[in-house]
């Protein structure tokens, strides 16, 4: 039997460092893991920085998990007869919510001979969490976004807030404890602090015996808020020049443009590979500095790269085209670029589940 955990949280609270954090962690106690990566678009740098922390690796594009379910299932079988893994590590898209009666549930209830299926995990940024209540707090109404935001909240088994180090980790577990009923803990997935915890946490039954009462027209509206955008570039770095160097003057314009337009940012990722080496930096705060995630060494010869770029931002899609144009053409000045996709920015569709199955009618 497969172990199976969900993972969810809004974008940009380090879900995808959570799990490759949590495979490595695994796979050095004998496990073997797998995880699946998703996204309504392909492309994902998530997949490529993900698949060295684990055994086996698969993503499901086009839609969140709970549109995708068959879907899946597929990617899970397919990774499952290529590799000997006994445990799927599922991160859902940063902008889905109702996992319990979508994914969990199911899970459970139609391949429950398949499956040993986990408490569901929502990550939590403090920052953002803390964004998100001062938004509120200035507008006295809870926009669709917040809204998105708290159900992913209230349906989580664990709430898991990550970062432990920021100075906000503190007063988010404390009111997190106060409001909802899910375990609260606090763990940082770079550094590894409290991860056991989380572990731990992964071990016990899941309740799954949330019913969210979700409103689907304010939950597509809130996906519609965002442009996302799903790039890659064939890169010519000349020798001296660090892959992370072009990442980072790419993200600081993209950083700028959106803070002078006012633009929330659910983030930017950015992946530049080169031969066997990756560099990886994400922006998930307009206005914010770059975050450095991998570095490769800087390069001793002129070398082809590929560059991989997922943004999300609450800005029209043609606008968000034209900001990436612009930041490319400034990192560039040092390096050719030359695009490989050229599919245009978007908005998702509107969400339609597989399944839905509630606790009544468990």
């Amino acid at each position: 039997m497969l172990a199976f955990v969900a993972v969810t949280g809004f974008l940009g609270a380090g879900k995808t460092t959570t799990l490759a954090a949590i495979a490595r962690r695994l796979e050095q106690q004998g496990r073997r893991v797998a995880i699946i990566t998703n996204d309504q678009g392909d492309d994902l740098v998530d997949t490529r920085v993900a698949g060295p922390a684990a055994t086996g690796i698969g993503e499901v594009t086009g839609g969140c998990f709970c549109c995708r379910f068959d879907d899946l299932l597929e990617v899970i079988q397919s990774v499952v007869a290529a590799s000997p893994v006994d445990t799927i590590l599922a991160e859902a898209v940063g902008s889905c919510t109702d996992l319990q009666a979508t994914v969990v549930r199911p899970m459970k209830q139609l391949y429950g001979d398949r499956f040993a299926v986990a408490p569901l995990v929502t990550v939590v940024d403090p920052q953002r969490y803390a964004e998100v209540r001062r938004s509120i707090a200035l507008t006295d109404a809870e926009s669709d976004m917040a809204y998105l935001y708290r159900q992913q909240l209230t349906e989580a088994d664990v709430l898991a807030v990550n970062k432990s180090d920021l100075t906000a980790a503190d007063d988010v577990v404390a009111e997190l404890s106060e409001h909802y009923d899910g375990v609260v803990l606090r763990y940082s997935a770079r550094t590894g602090d409290g991860l056991d915890e989380l572990l731990a946490a992964l071990e016990r039954p899941g309740n799954s015996a949330v019913d969210l009462d979700v409103d689907y027209d304010r939950y597509a509206a809130a996906e519609a808020e965002l442009a996302w955008l799903n790039h890659s570039y064939q890169l010519r770095l000349p020798a001296g020049v660090g892959s992370a160097d072009w990442a980072d003057t790419l993200l600081r314009e993209i950083s700028r443009r959106t803070a002078d337009n006012g633009w929330t940012v659910g983030h930017v990722k950015v992946s530049v590979s080169s031969d066997d080496a990756i560099s990886k930096l994400s922006l998930t705060t307009a206005g914010a500095e770059p975050q450095l995630d991998l570095r490769a060494a800087p390069l001793k010869t002129e070398s082809t790269a590929i560059a991989l770029v997922n943004a999300r931002v609450a800005c029209e899609p043609a606008e968000l085209d034209e900001v990436l144009e612009a930041a490319v053409a400034v990192a560039s000045r040092a390096a050719a670029a030359a695009p490989i996709n050229a599919v245009a920015a978007f908005k998702p569709g509107y969400p339609r589940p597989v399944h839905r199955i509630r606790v009544a009618a468990g």
